[in-house]
């Protein structure tokens, strides 16, 4: 036993395991991404034209599932709780941002990151100090706290300097507020700033920061299909070679979720699409840089969505592939107009029958809520898809891995599991 001891002791201080630790961590969490949406989405793109069908992208990293329930009174987390586990390694209660049931900060692979001298980075879709982006670099007992938490962005010192060095998201008005400017702190502190994504040449360097909505950037369905996709591609441009002890970076697909939430088939798939572009960015980035190590995971599943509905063994994408918007949208859409067909003829290939057009109709009398009850309605239905809650669930996730040490990831693991694997080879 002292001679294997000695050696491990020996393998510790000539570096030889830190030598096995990758060098950049690219951590992508899709929010509400349980198991049926990652399938669904193999349907969804799937080539009708051939027999068989076609894998994706996350079927290529599969390794294993973890447990999503939070240190609390349920099963079933919510998107602070879970981002916590996944970010510290450490179980909360619902609504916690990187802090215990006790409401004391635990310390994040972020911090870690940027304690070792890493680059640290945060992309999103929502607003950068919603739900998961937040339980990375702030520390709040309460998720619904977004000034505070935004404040920490700033406050939350790490070894004296500011703890995220690049964030591309939504969230101005978080940022910018009458109380309190943080740009302005930003821009002090020697950050670039960007506030157009349509022109994202705006920030060449890091430090910076890109804020690209007010809340939440627009839904993928509504405006532009890739802007995740576009903003990885612009975090990997910034962060390649900028420090030789790397980096350590989280993309979130957030609004996968906001999707499952609104029980919207046609809004879902159009976030795991961007969402899919932006892993296979993160792919290519790790096949031109093998020392390092991508890890994609959710944080729960939402929506407790089902592919196929009614009793009837379908599932027609061919009716959510029609659909060119998200169904709060084309309810506005409607609301706005006195010719409902061809707002709906517009905007989907649903044929606007006699049933449909009365649907409809009667549900505008109603007001804008049961018009968008409608409306999804008339989609899932067609479609076959199922929802049993506005809410969350609680079913394993998938974890998928793709680069150096990615074996790690196999098997049935708690989602703190995860995190503790990427703390390791960030403490190395």
């Amino acid at each position: 036993m002292k001679k294997q001891f000695g050696l491990l002791a020996l393998l510790c201080t000539t570096g030889a395991f830190a030598q096995t630790a990758p060098k950049n961590v690219i951590y992508m969490i899709g929010d509400g991404m349980g198991p049926a949406f990652t399938t669904a989405y193999r349907y969804y793109k799937d080539d009708p034209t051939t027999k068989e069908i076609e894998t994706t992208v996350f079927d290529t990293m599969l390794k294993g599932m973890a447990h999503t329930y939070p240190d609390d009174h349920t099963y079933v987390t919510d998107s602070a709780a879970g981002a916590t586990a996944l970010s510290s390694g450490h179980k909360s209660y619902n609504g916690a941002i990187a802090v215990d049931t006790a409401k004391k900060p635990v310390k994040t692979m972020l911090e870690i990151a940027k304690e070792q001298g890493m680059t640290t980075a945060l992309v999103a879709t929502s607003q950068i100090n919603h739900a998961t982006p937040a339980s990375f670099a702030a520390h709040n007992e309460s998720r619904r706290n977004y000034d505070d938490i935004a404040n920490d962005y700033i406050d939350n010192k790490i070894a004296g300097k500011l703890p995220v060095d690049l964030m591309l998201g939504g969230g101005t008005q978080y940022f910018i507020r009458d109380d309190r400017n943080l740009v302005d702190e930003f821009k002090k502190a020697g950050y670039q700033y960007g506030d157009n994504i349509k022109n994202l040449g705006q920030i060449t360097q890091i430090p910076a920061i890109g804020l690209y909505a007010p809340k939440g950037l627009p839904f993928a369905l509504d405006e532009n299909p890739t802007r995740l996709k576009q903003l990885t591609s612009k975090a990997f441009d910034l962060l390649d070679g900028q420090n030789d002890k790397g980096f350590f970076v989280m993309i979130e697909g957030s609004q996968i979720d906001w999707c499952g939430h609104a029980n919207d088939i046609a809004c879902a798939m159009a976030e795991m699409d961007d969402f899919a572009k932006s892993i296979e960015t993160a792919k290519a980035y790790v096949d031109n840089n093998p020392d390092t190590i991508l890890v994609i995971t959710a944080d729960h599943s939402t929506g407790g969505l089902t592919i196929g509905a009614h009793g009837q063994y379908k599932w027609e994408t061919d009716i959510i592939k029609g659909v060119k918007a998200t169904a709060g949208t084309l309810t506005k859409l409607l609301m706005g107009s006195d010719n409902l067909k061809t707002v709906w003829q517009a905007n989907t290939r649903i044929e606007f029958t006699t049933e449909n057009e009365i649907k409809l109709k009667q549900a505008k009398a109603m007001g804008e809520k049961t018009l968008n009850l409608a409306v999804k309605s008339i989609i899932n239905d067609l479609s076959f898809t199922g929802w049993t809650t506005g809410g969350h669930t609680a079913s394993d996730v998938q974890v998928f891995a793709y680069g150096k040490n990615s074996d790690d990831f196999i098997g049935s693991q708690n989602n703190t599991d995860i995190a503790k694997k990427l703390i390791s080879y960030i403490e190395q």
